[in-house]
């Protein structure tokens, strides 16, 4: 948590976190439907499609830390930045919208393996 010295050095913008936290469940939800497509055409059925769509979700979420959260994080004059600054918490970055977006991936996962194998 950060003292109120910290906030008043760098105030925390709610209204920003919440935008990133709108643009982050966009992501998802629009990344679930194409790892649907992928794992439909694929052939993947059970497990596997699940474990194709838990990987490629964590990996989504790396590459938006990688190329978004982290530059920003170590242009931060302070020193002291963190994920919190952006988001709510760190597993919002993580997890945040995992279980949201596996019915779009259910959906068209299911949509494309049956039609690539009817």
């Amino acid at each position: 948590m950060l003292t109120e010295r910290e906030l008043q050095i760098s105030p925390i913008a709610q209204d920003s976190v919440i935008h990133n936290t709108k643009v982050l469940t966009t992501l998802r939800g629009l990344t679930a439907s194409l790892f649907g497509v992928g794992a439909g055409i694929l052939g993947l059925e059970s497990y596997p499609g699940f474990i194709f769509y838990l990987v490629f979700s964590l990996l989504t979420s790396a590459l938006v830390y990688a190329f978004r959260v982290r530059p920003t994080i170590s242009q931060d004059i302070s020193g002291q930045a963190s994920l919190k600054r952006y988001f709510r918490g760190s597993m919002e970055l993580w997890t945040g919208g995992l279980f949201d977006g596996l019915s779009g991936f259910v959906l068209t996962w299911t949509l494309f393996y049956g039609l690539v194998r009817a």
